[in-house]
């Protein structure tokens, strides 16, 4: 299973309309996982949790979170992000960073649809969290690349022992490849 180098990590989260899905603790104990818009900002995971939303309130609670962003087609790639998310602005600050803000919406919708969006939505607090990627724990995955083994599709503790994908000789002879 291909890793992502940081470089792959950085344009990876730099491309537009993935989405990231948080997940948190209700107070019940149950996880929950939420997609929200994101941006990748000087080594942190920054996302904007409405005053009211129930994982900005889970946070407070409890700060331990999980983040995947990841991709439907093409490489497959996937980031997995698991660490504490700090409240960097509070609800009602939301004029001391709107600039950010603006840059996330920017990332899913062309920029007369995002200022649209936060003049409509300017009365509507929200806060501001960050997950600081160099103190979390990052796991990432791909698809192999065509001059890389196929067994690398998985981690080779998934394979069943005596499975042809376990011996050390597999070797595709086809050369078919899942198609991109």
């Amino acid at each position: 299973m291909p890793k992502l180098s940081q470089t792959e990590i950085d344009a990876f989260l730099a491309e537009r309309n993935h989405l990231a899905r948080i997940a948190t603790v209700r107070a019940d104990g149950t996880p929950t996982v939420v997609p929200v818009w994101f941006i990748h900002e000087r080594g942190h995971v920054l996302i904007t949790p409405r005053k009211h939303s129930a994982f900005l309130a889970n946070i407070r609670r409890q700060p331990r979170v999980a983040i995947t962003i990841d991709e439907d087609t093409g490489l497959y790639r996937k980031v997995l992000v698991e660490g504490t998310a700090k409240i960097l602005h509070e609800v009602g600050e939301d004029r001391k960073w709107d600039d950010v803000y603006r840059r996330i919406a920017c990332r899913y919708v062309d920029e007369a649809a995002a200022d649209f969006y936060l003049s409509e939505t300017r009365d509507q607090p929200r806060a501001l969290i960050g997950i600081d990627c160099a103190a979390a724990s990052i796991t990432t995955w791909r698809m192999p690349n065509a001059d890389e083994p196929y067994t690398g599709i998985w981690a080779k503790r998934y394979y069943d022992a005596g499975t042809k994908m376990a011996s050390p000789d597999y070797v595709v002879a086809t050369g078919a490849r899942l198609r991109r």
